[in-house]
């Protein structure tokens, strides 16, 4: 197998970046910009408000990632890094108001490697 299908949905990971930083003042407002913009360019999604995730073929890219987030958390506010395997991922359970939608493939990229 090539691809994406040959990608274990237990050795792939998703990292999840969950915050709430304070936007009480121009500074604050642009530290939140900041750090929400360099999760952007890391590649990750916004799931939810403050909630960001972005798929990993292994835990150690993900560790990776994790590391230069870290040197990235603004010097206020909560940040939390979550690490989960692609199948937990899959178990999630999403909803639109009341109507369930599936959670959110692996990126297509993936199918260079």
């Amino acid at each position: 197998m090539s691809g994406i299908e040959s990608l274990s949905e237990y050795r792939s990971v998703w990292l999840f970046v969950l915050f709430d930083l304070p936007v009480d003042n121009k500074e604050a407002r642009r530290r939140y910009r900041q750090f929400r913009d360099f999760l952007l360019k890391e590649g990750f999604s916004q799931l939810q408000f403050s909630v960001y995730a972005r798929f990993h073929g292994s835990f150690g890219k993900a560790e990776a990632t994790s590391k230069r987030i870290r040197q990235m958390i603004p010097p206020d506010g909560r940040v939390r890094l979550l690490i989960v395997t692609d199948r937990q991922f899959g178990k999630m359970e999403v909803f639109y108001g009341k109507k369930y939608v599936p959670t959110e493939e692996p990126p297509p990229q993936l199918m260079l490697f």
